[in-house]
């Protein structure tokens, strides 16, 4: 099962703008007027690019074979058994090997972390001066989970958690296949595949045709 990691500010924003572009897109269309609707369509596509590929292309996907990252401009494959390790600043770092990519979302503000830090010592001030829990284990276990930690915290433990159960099963199936010692699995392996991604390349050309046009009309 897939599941996709993102900022949901960004995503609404992005939609937002997507929306207003489209609307003054149509509006340039109808009221053409020569060379200033075209420069007034360069500048509405420089925009639209960079929201897209700021707001609605970054992303973490969680897959069945591995973690697929993406940032503006780049996809980024890591397959479970080369994930070595995942930590979290402001933003989220997966290293592989000598190789690591740097998430561009979901990241830790300074003020989401402040936050959080404050949401944990209230819930554990209030767990202190209540005897007896009052809320049902399900949404209990929840708040404890998530006291004094961020989004981007969230997400990587997720990640971790996902890296090490491959890495314990590569190890189990090894230890059945052959009595001999086995390297255990994701210790440098370094399996990380970066290549450019075609939607953000598609955008950056459909932008510099763009700009072209209003130039030479």
């Amino acid at each position: 099962m897939k599941q996709v990691f993102r900022s949901k500010a960004a995503l609404v924003i992005g939609w937002i703008w997507m929306a207003f572009a489209a609307f003054n897109a149509v509006d340039l269309t109808v009221r053409y007027s020569g060379p200033a609707s075209m420069v007034a369509a360069a500048v509405l596509g420089v925009l639209t690019m960079l929201v897209f590929i700021a707001c609605l292309r970054p992303a973490i996907l969680m897959t069945e074979e591995g973690v697929l990252v993406r940032n503006p401009l780049k996809n980024v494959f890591v397959p479970w058994k080369g994930v070595d390790e995942v930590t979290v600043s402001h933003v989220i770092t997966i290293t592989s090997g000598n190789d690591r990519v740097r998430c561009w979302t979901p990241q830790a503000t300074a003020r989401e972390r402040a936050t959080a830090v404050r949401r944990g010592n209230a819930a554990a001030a209030a767990d202190r001066r209540r005897p007896e829990p009052v809320r049902p284990k399900g949404e209990q276990a929840a708040a404890e989970m998530l006291a004094g930690k961020t989004h981007a915290d969230w997400v990587a433990e997720q990640l971790s958690e996902r890296a090490e159960a491959a890495r314990r099963s590569a190890a189990a199936k090894a230890r059945g296949a052959t009595s001999e010692t086995v390297k255990e699995p994701g210790a440098g392996t370094g399996l990380m595949k970066a290549t450019w991604a075609p939607s953000a390349l598609a955008a950056l050309l459909a932008t510099a045709i763009l700009i072209v046009v209003a130039v030479i009309v």
